[in-house]
């Protein structure tokens, strides 16, 4: 495929394309063509789909389609064509689709050759200016007909000549909005006698400001055979007794603004489907169905009036049922719907009142889907209403105003799989038990129920449940999701409660399979108490849902989860961690844990003595260099060049050349760094600011530099280093605004001065 649309070619000669022989789509939308030479399509004949609408065509030439053999769609729409008979298509035999629309045809028949396109099924001349039909232009479609589908709406047709659409077979017939004037409907529609049509599409598009089709135009209906009819009106009206006597060997009726309102009894031998859409009628379904032998489907959706409902009986076929949107009032249904053994398929939703008797449900032995959302539904017996629905898979009761009062509400649904009751409200005491019975159920959904707690065993037959939704509640814990019986759960949906942590726990146990967990829009508490659960969530991202809209309730409101910074955290525990270390051996007197963390209680050790005591130190290096492992050529290459090789020579301690081997990292730092050496230098840069570790090593500096009372610490600024970043190391930018620190700028000049000022700085009190 290839989508050269919007693009500006203006012509189209063969060295347009490159030679692409297994190109199949072209797509040359718009593209201001208004010349198509005679090898036009050489490099790319063996196209199946063309579309070139939207062009300016002022020229093509004669043969400059025909290479295309294996063309089965060709799209020439809103290209300014005359003429049918200006197109030389006789070698595309293959041809399926012709569109022609948007342009200024004023004639409908069709070349000689074009009786060759026997796979030809769509023919659309839409909005062309067609106002004359006349019987040989259409002895051609006669020839090739039987599976096309012609359109030939929005043209101003005036006049059909009789006969002719006499003995033509057509799979569709568009004609909305295909007339010149109201008047002129009867008189054209009545030439349209001995066209066999499967499906007839007829009246006027819903933004149309052309015509309305009237009762009175509907007459020649009966002098049309078609299995299928679709009326569309742009204003709402009534199919008149009349015309619905054309439609009784119909096996389909679908209306749109175009409602039933008689009293007459019709019987429809082949009808099996019906639709009406946006009509405007008191009662439902508008005309009497009983007793029709064949139908199956009725839809009738979004009424625009208050509706009452009247029986359905005696209907052995009919299988699906839609009454949505209807404003509907109405009691159901053993009463309402008698005899129709066959039904699966009830839906009662967005309507204004439905009133459940007792034994409603009855004679509804089939019904596999129920649907009543939206709805205001009132139940006579909780207890009893639906256990006789054996074979239902799905039932919707979101948002119809129940109170669920007892554990039975769900008694004998013992094939049900989706259950969704959101936007109702439970009585508190039985929400453990009601779902018990209810042990094939696959899909939950109670989202904004108002439930504050869910208890543990609320869920414990529910062994093949995979997907839970419990949005917008007031959930303060989810600990019901370590249940067993919940083993199976894929996706599990809190958003929008009220949920601030889950424990360890909780989360060690999840479902083993879950693989989508929404807990966006709870008020998350980002805490270092709940370090754990932070980091779960973190590391979780590809299980949870919408992880960018968990936000922190505190201490930081309205910021993410996923961005907590855990520094201050880490600084809390270097802290806290070795002085409970140390009042737990002290407590304990357990010789492994002295031996395990005799670091740790080193270091608490001196931060409690504090050097209070002179004591006579013999140093083995003169400085200890904090540095980042990506600046170690600087390190290395000036560094050390200029200290250690100097008069006098400065011994530096580097971490990869003098820590001890074997020796735990944060050991050697204390002991070999820190205590071992004279002077501190800290070299700060990008890549310092980076590294955890360096942030590290200067915080414990920090801590000797306070205990020690001496201003040890020498920082080296390597490169210039935001204030913003310099402020996430803690200590590190009030230390530079209160000590003199050095800057490395690279130039000779102020390399001596540099490597001055440092070595005095080094060597000052030895």
């Amino acid at each position: 495929m290839l989508d050269f649309s919007f693009n500006y070619l203006t012509t189209l000669q063969k060295n347009i394309f490159p030679g692409l022989p297994s190109l199949q789509h072209l797509d040359l939308t718009r593209c201001h063509i208004q010349h198509i030479g005679s090898d036009a399509f050489f490099n790319v004949r063996n196209l199946s789909v063309l579309i070139l609408t939207g062009n300016p065509v002022k020229y093509s030439a004669k043969s400059s389609f025909n290479i295309l053999q294996q063309m089965c769609k060709l799209v020439l729409v809103d290209t300014g064509l005359l003429s049918l008979d200006s197109l030389n298509l006789q070698n595309l035999t293959s041809l399926q689709e012709l569109q022609l629309g948007t342009n200024r045809i004023f004639s409908i028949a069709l070349p000689n050759y074009a009786t060759g396109f026997k796979n030809l099924t769509l023919l659309d001349l839409h909005t062309n200016n067609i106002s004359v039909i006349k019987a040989d232009h259409m002895s051609v479609l006669r020839k090739i007909g039987g599976n096309i589908t012609l359109i030939l709406s929005k043209n101003p047709i005036s006049f059909i000549e009789r006969e002719a659409f006499k003995g033509i077979h057509l799979d569709g017939l568009d004609l909305r909005d295909a007339f010149s004037s109201s008047a002129t409907v009867r008189d054209v529609t009545g030439n349209l006698s001995g066209l066999n049509v499967n499906r007839l599409t007829f009246g006027s598009f819903e933004d149309s400001r052309r015509i309305q089709i009237y009762d009175a135009s509907l007459d020649n209906f009966c002098f049309i055979d078609f299995q299928e009819i679709y009326f569309y009106q742009s204003k709402r009206s009534y199919l008149p007794s009349h015309a619905l006597g054309c439609l009784t060997n119909c096996s389909k009726i679908s209306l749109r603004r175009v409602g039933f309102n008689t009293e007459e009894t019709f019987l429809f031998q082949n009808l099996k489907e019906i639709i009406v859409i946006q009509a405007q009628m008191s009662y439902l379904p508008g005309l009497k169905l009983s007793h029709q032998p064949n139908l199956k489907s009725l839809v009738i959706n979004d009424n625009h009036s208050s509706s009452e409902f009247k029986i359905l009986e005696h209907l052995p076929n009919l299988e699906y049922i839609d009454l949505s949107g209807n404003n509907l009032m109405m009691s159901c249904c053993e009463d309402e719907l008698i005899d129709i053994p066959k039904l699966w398929y009830l839906n009662l939703s967005v309507n204004a009142k439905v009133k459940i008797r007792t034994w409603g449900f009855l004679n509804l032995t089939s019904l596999q889907i129920l649907d009543i959302h939206d709805t205001n539904v009132k139940v006579e017996n909780q207890h009893s209403f639906l256990q006789n629905l054996r074979y239902l898979i799905y039932l919707d009761l979101s948002y119809s105003q129940i109170t669920f009062k007892t554990h039975l509400f769900f008694q004998g649904l013992i094939s049900l799989k989706q259950l969704k009751i959101a936007g109702n409200t439970f009585r508190k005491d039985i929400f453990s038990e009601i779902f018990s019975n209810l042990s094939t159920l696959e899909m939950l959904d109670i989202s904004n129920c108002a439930i504050e707690d869910i208890p543990w065993p609320s869920f414990h037959n529910l062994h093949n449940l995979k997907h839970l939704t419990l949005s917008r509640n007031r959930l303060m814990s989810v600990n019901f999701l370590t249940c067993p019986s919940l083993s199976k759960l894929v996706s599990f949906h809190a958003d929008g409660n009220n949920i601030a942590s889950i424990s360890p726990t909780v989360l060690q146990n999840l479902p083993m399979d879950l693989q989508i967990l929404d807990l966006s829009f709870n008020p998350i508490e980002c805490s270092c108490s709940h370090l754990e659960f932070i980091s779960w969530i973190i590391n979780h991202q590809s299980v949870l849902k919408n992880p960018h809209q968990m936000s922190c309730k505190a201490p930081t409101k309205n910021s993410r989860v996923i961005d907590f910074d855990f520094t201050h955290c880490i600084q809390r525990v270097i802290i806290t961690v070795p002085i409970v270390i140390v009042l737990v051996v002290m407590l304990l007197l357990l010789p492994a844990l002295v031996y395990k963390f005799q670091f740790q209680l080193r270091y608490c050790c001196t931060l409690l003595r504090g050097y209070r005591t002179p004591r006579q130190q013999e140093y083995s290096y003169d400085a200890f260099v904090i540095y980042s492992n990506k600046d170690e050529a600087w390190v290395l290459d000036e560094l050390v060049e200029n200290l250690e090789k100097g008069v006098p020579p400065i011994q530096l301690c580097l971490h990869e050349r003098d820590f001890e081997a074997g020796k735990s990292i944060t050991s050697n730092i204390v002991d070999e760094g820190l205590t071992g050496s004279r002077k501190i230098i800290v070299v700060v840069s990008q890549h310092f600011i980076d590294s955890s570790w360096c942030r590290f090593e200067f915080e414990l500096a920090q801590s000797w530099l306070v205990l020690g009372k001496s201003a040890r610490i020498i920082i080296i600024i390597l490169e210039d280093v935001e204030d913003r970043k310099i402020k996430t190391v803690f200590g590190l930018h009030k230390y530079l605004k209160k000590n003199t620190y050095l800057k490395w700028k690279g130039n000779a000049l102020s390399n001596i001065r540099f490597w001055t000022r440092l070595r005095k700085a080094i060597i000052a009190n030895k």
